[in-house]
């Protein structure tokens, strides 16, 4: 017998429930992430100020190497999700195991190019004299962890996809712990210095990624799903992956031209924007695990070819968009001057950050509405709208940040370049949504 429609104040309620059970966790294993670069930094900190240099070189290195391959958890995200709504539990695990091969296959090209190449890489990003060793140490050991590093994103979008976001969040909890004692008992304890740091975070990383795999393991199994390497599957998984790989680096190009101008604009500027970046990064996780509640229920509600669901759910989450958006947005406002001394006492600093970070919090609803549509679009598969969306977004920041200074603009004028970005993205994601042509349903797009 088939249900009635539930009436729109319980389905509602639904959608609701749903969007708090996934986004909360995964807004708990999004915090997480960044901890293992804090507790590394506030350990090896007290080795010198070398040694910080060469972990923060390496770091960055490490985390662009990384972010790139985020459509591991995206791509898997939505592909699992359809199964699931399909009701075909043994193809949805399937088609993560297929992502995470993929994972590993990366981790071991890119693990190939980072070692021979550590020394460049790092006075690329230019390291001094006395800090290159350190970072080129930490690199190279740091570089085995990247496989790892790359199951567990794929290994997040296999779970994000079944609809469980708890247990990334038990898994980071525990890798953060781990990996903090490790670090301490290394540096110090087995006094290795910088290696041991690197040590203990590799650790840390394979055994998160260990007890990702006994869970995928343990469900394959469970529901008869084959384990071994797909070749079809696994290209399968890269072409999807392609087109959000596009999307991330033009992302990732636009917050590089926003530092190198607002670097020209001297040093207070830089330090203020990094302030306020720190600050954005921070509640664009806010927001994303907002969007990673889409992509999971957008994919399962498409997958059981439930288009108008797919659709109401969408509406909501846009309105939870608006609303976190302007409640984050208020909390910027108020936490302006308490925010500022934990990162600067210089009164230039803070007068060049003010200002900015007043942009930073009235852009908090567009944000809100961006990170939202973009989780919806992720999870319906429109990789491909995505990553020309961004490539156009990109095409119209770029003259407007470049200008910035020609014109005698200030950190505010980067920040409102800023903005000016997130609106065109919003724009983009809105005539899509409203389209309805993202709505493809069905086990596979």
């Amino acid at each position: 017998m088939t249900q009635a429609p539930a009436p729109p104040k319980a389905a509602r309620r639904q959608h609701d429930r749903e969007i708090v059970a996934l986004a909360v966790p995964a807004f708990g294993a999004l915090v997480a992430e960044p901890l293992f670069v804090m507790a590394d930094s506030a350990i090896v900190g007290h080795l010198g100020t070398a040694q910080l240099a060469g972990l923060g070189v390496a770091s960055a290195l490490l985390t662009t190497a990384v972010s790139v391959f985020v459509f591991l958890a995206y791509a898997t995200t939505a592909a699992v999700a359809r199964r699931v709504g399909a009701d075909d539990l043994p193809a949805a695990i399937r088609q993560g195991m297929d992502g995470i091969w993929l994972a590993l296959l990366l981790g071991a090209v890119v693990i190939a190019a980072v070692l021979p190449t550590a020394p460049t890489l790092v006075q690329l990003f230019g390291a001094s004299d006395t800090a290159a060793p350190y970072a080129t140490t930490y690199l190279r050991i740091s570089a085995l962890g990247i496989p790892a590093m790359l199951v567990v994103l794929a290994s997040t979008g296999v779970l994000r996809g079944l609809q469980n976001t708890r247990t990334p969040l038990y898994v980071a909890v525990a890798g953060f712990l781990a990996n903090a004692v490790l670090n301490a008992a290394l540096v110090y304890g087995a006094g290795l210095g910088i290696a041991g740091s690197a040590w203990g975070t590799v650790i840390a990383q394979w055994g998160m990624a260990v007890v990702y795999l006994v869970v995928v393991v343990r469900g394959a199994r469970r529901h008869g799903a084959s384990l071994r390497p797909d070749t079809a599957g696994i290209k399968a998984s890269a072409q999807a992956g392609a087109p959000l790989l596009v999307r991330t680096l033009s992302l990732r190009a636009i917050l590089l031209i926003a530092t190198a101008v607002a670097a020209r604009l001297g040093d207070d500027a830089i330090a203020a924007h990094q302030i306020a970046l720190a600050l954005w990064s921070l509640l664009a996780f806010a927001l994303d695990a907002i969007a990673i509640a889409g992509q999971a229920i957008i994919g399962r509600y498409l997958g059981a070819d439930d288009a108008q669901g797919a659709r109401d759910v969408c509406r909501r989450m846009v309105e939870w968009g608006i609303a976190v958006g302007v409640l984050l947005g208020l909390l910027v406002v108020i936490a302006r001057p308490l925010f500022l001394p934990l990162f600067t006492g210089d009164p230039s600093v803070k007068d060049a950050a003010l200002p900015a970070l007043l942009v930073v919090a009235l852009s908090q609803p567009v944000c809100g509405v961006v990170f939202v549509l973009d989780g919806v679009l992720m999870g319906a598969g429109d990789g491909p709208y995505l990553a020309w969306a961004m490539v156009f977004t990109l095409a119209v920041f770029t003259p407007a940040a470049l200008l910035v200074p020609v014109l005698g603009g200030g950190l505010t004028a980067v920040w409102g370049a800023m903005t000016l970005m997130m609106v065109v993205r919003m724009l983009t994601l809105w005539v899509r949504a409203r389209s309805g042509r993202w709505v493809v349903t069905g086990a596979a797009r």
